[in-house]
């Protein structure tokens, strides 16, 4: 299924929680985080402005972004994959 996101919206894929730490410690499932680390996989054209002007979204396919704890809507395709659908402004940073 080919999802293309709307707008100012960005459909990720979120990256899995660490299992170890830096220090070597390994951490069971209750205590991980909700990880907050994603692939940006498509994005939309970009948001209107008030003067009809679109803005390009400044991030792009394949990008690693830092996003909100809960920010974006979930969604799962038939085939299971899950993805996350965000607005642009709840993207914190690019990870470089």
């Amino acid at each position: 299924m080919k999802i293309k996101p709307l707008g100012d919206r960005i459909l990720v894929k979120v990256l899995e929680a660490k299992a170890k730490t830096e220090s070597g410690i390994y951490l069971p499932d209750s205590a991980k985080e909700k990880p907050q680390e994603a692939e940006v996989i498509a994005v939309g054209q970009g948001k209107v402005l008030e003067s009809g002007k679109i803005q390009a979204p400044e991030v792009k396919v394949k990008d690693k972004v830092l996003f909100g704890k809960y920010s974006g809507t979930q969604v799962t395709t038939k085939e299971g994959e899950e993805f996350l659908i965000l607005r642009e402004e709840d993207i914190l940073a690019i990870i470089g």
